[in-house]
């Protein structure tokens, strides 16, 4: 199959579906139990670290120095985090309020951050945040795709199958308050598949980079070792942690992390 059409068929199963699943799976849970939230987050963060620490820098250090492989993760890593502080500040927005609104606080269910949206605008905002956030996401899969030899194949497919996993709460975070503002659940469930469309750009575009020689393709694959980094340091293990803790939940980072590299370790065994 033509790499170009595998790479839109893969990302558009796990990003724009699984986006589509999460806001299904809102519907039919209605109110997810914290504690399972916060276990799948830790697992998809185990096995995402997995394929971070195992595969992609791993191979972009056979194309570039430690030292050139240290700086793009770091790039990666900033570049997503600026991203996403400025995603945040359009989400949260701070306004300055007069005396007579501070009954319009953020613990009011019906209000957003700034008190100043219902909660079906507040799922529209968080629906454009997770699209704009797709886009390093899609790269970093993109990247994977354009590995050494044949095993890029296999590694970008493990990747956005983790990247999928990764959707499925996101995608229950974007349907949760648009179906407590109202919205009809078709509505919902079309508009958080919506979100999930820029990743398959995103990893066209990363694809097109890493193809272009070997020094850029180390370059990609470390950006997307950094990217990725922050998605799991900044985003899933801190939510994890505020959703639900306990002592033994890190078993199941560790769980992911475990099944992670076996699948990288079969997957170039098969390819090889």
């Amino acid at each position: 199959m033509n790499t170009y059409l595998l790479i839109i068929l893969v990302t558009f199963a796990t990003g724009v579906l699984g986006l589509a699943l999460g806001g299904g799976l809102a519907i039919a849970l209605h109110h997810p139990s914290p504690r399972y939230t916060s276990l799948l987050l830790r697992f998809t963060a185990g096995v995402m670290l997995s394929v971070v620490c195992f595969d992609l820098i791993a191979d972009s250090r056979q194309h570039m120095n430690a030292g050139a492989v240290i700086l793009w993760i770091t790039a990666g890593f900033f570049a997503t985090y600026l991203l996403n502080c400025w995603i945040d500040k359009r989400a949260h927005h701070s306004h300055t309020h007069g005396e007579d609104d501070h009954s319009h606080t953020a613990e009011d269910p019906a209000l957003c951050a700034c008190g100043n949206h219902s909660l079906h605008t507040a799922g529209l905002v968080l629906a454009a945040a997770v699209a704009l956030h797709n886009v390093p996401v899609g790269m970093a899969i993109g990247a994977t795709f354009s590995g050494p030899e044949h095993a890029g194949g296999a590694a970008g497919i493990l990747a956005a199958l983790i990247i999928g996993l990764h959707n499925l709460p996101e995608g229950m975070s974007i349907a949760a308050p648009l179906l407590s503002g109202g919205a009809k659940p078709v509505h919902t469930v079309a508009l958080a598949a919506a979100s999930g469309i820029p990743t398959v750009f995103g990893a066209l575009f990363g694809y097109q980079l890493g193809m272009m020689n070997d020094t850029l393709l180390g370059i990609s694959l470390g950006f997307a070792a950094g990217s990725m980094l922050y998605v799991i340091l900044g985003e899933l293990l801190p939510e994890a942690e505020h959703l639900w803790r306990h002592r033994l939940s890190g078993l199941a980072t560790l769980a992911g992390l475990l099944l992670g590299l076996a699948l990288i370790s079969s997957g170039h065994i098969h390819v090889h």
